[in-house]
Formats: C-alpha cells, sequence, structure tokens
C-alpha cells in the first residue's frame, strides 16, 4: 500500500511529497524538476470518471446515472481556458450531464466513449502542432497507462491505482472529484504567472 506524505515549502500551495512503499524504502520525487515541467504545459488534458468525479455512480430508477463533480474544480477550469491554455475532457465511458457541464464551464474539447485515448490523442496533437512535453494528462486507472506515457506531464489524483501513482511525475495530495483539478491547474497557472482571476468568471 502506498502512503502519500506531503508538506509545505512554498507560499503558494507547492508540495514537496514522497511515497513511503514499507518502513524501509522510500521514493522521493525532484520536486524542482516537477517545477520545470509546469512551466511548458499549454495543455491540460483530464479524465473524467476519477479524476472530474469523485469515482462513484449514483444508480437512479429508469436506468439513470448520476455522477458527482467539483465546483473548485470548475471555476479552476474556466480561469485555465480564460488565461490562454487549452483543456479537454476525455472518457472511455458516455454522460450527456458530464459533456453539458462541461461545455458550460467553456471546455470545446469534451471526448466521450473514447476507446482508444492514447490515438485519439495522437491524432489531436498532430492536428493541433503540439508537442508531447507541452501536455499534462490527470488520470487516475490502468485505461489511461497508454496515454500518461506519452505526455511530457503525467499526474494523478492522491487515490489513483498503484501503476498510475508509479507513472506519475506530480501526485495531487487530493483525491479524483473532490479538488485534484483545481490542485494541478492552479499550480501550473502559478508557476506561469498566469493565475489571474477574470471578474466575468463565475462558480457553476
Amino acid at each position: 500500500m502506498y502512503s502519500l506524505i506531503f508538506s509545505h515549502n512554498f507560499r503558494f500551495r507547492i508540495w514537496d511529497f514522497r511515497f513511503v512503499l514499507d518502513p524501509g524504502a522510500t521514493i522521493k520525487f525532484d520536486f524542482m524538476n516537477v517545477l520545470a515541467e509546469f512551466k511548458k504545459i499549454t495543455t491540460f488534458i483530464f479524465d473524467v470518471d476519477g479524476v472530474l468525479t469523485d469515482s462513484t455512480v449514483l444508480l437512479i430508477e429508469n436506468g439513470l446515472q448520476a455522477r458527482r463533480m467539483n465546483i473548485k474544480d470548475g471555476l479552476a477550469l474556466q480561469m485555465a481556458i480564460k488565461n490562454g491554455f487549452r483543456v479537454m475532457a476525455i472518457s472511455g465511458s458516455s454522460s450527456d450531464p458530464v459533456t453539458q457541464r462541461l461545455k458550460k464551464l467553456g471546455i470545446a474539447d469534451v471526448h466521450m466513449a473514447v476507446p482508444d485515448k492514447r490515438k485519439f490523442v495522437e491524432d489531436h496533437r498532430a492536428k493541433n502542432n503540439l508537442q508531447w512535453e507541452e501536455m499534462l494528462y490527470m488520470a487516475d486507472d490502468l485505461p489511461d497507462l497508454a496515454l500518461m506515457k506519452m505526455v511530457g506531464l503525467p499526474c494523478c489524483p492522491a487515490d489513483a491505482v498503484p501503476e498510475i501513482l508509479e507513472l506519475s511525475k506530480y501526485i495531487s495530495p487530493v483525491n479524483g472529484g473532490l479538488g485534484c483539478v483545481r490542485d494541478v491547474i492552479e499550480k501550473v497557472l502559478r508557476v506561469q504567472g498566469k493565475w489571474v482571476f477574470h471578474e466575468d468568471i463565475v462558480s457553476k
């Protein structure tokens, strides 16, 4: 079992963190390298279930399924777009309410029911002349492994599966659906001096 240890060491909530694998073995990340990676990012890509949602599905009568999302994540997504970043949401599942909410937040690139995320993003990257090193992908589970291996900055929430934790260059101290998206967006924008609030951004 992994446990996350983190402590404040930057004024704007950048975290120094370690994974403790067992009492005698510790892996510590080089956080200065992660800060350098934050500075390169122009494009955020987020998995939906387990990142933008908390991984739970509420089963409702008539076959409907409801997911829970975070308002603070929504504000951060708007700030990223307003301050010139590309934002994409991608999922292997399909949910009209999720799509509608993300579109309402201003995300033009919302792609549901994607069977091969790595191929889809590779095609998108080539079409838009993007470099892998400027792309951040936050994900939480095994279907995301192939794409995680391609992007410059693979990230995950604190409750991601062990295989994703192992690949991630940055691991949020926050669980999926509870503000991990806000956490990573805020860090990238602050490092780049772009955490700028615009009066027309509202909580949704």
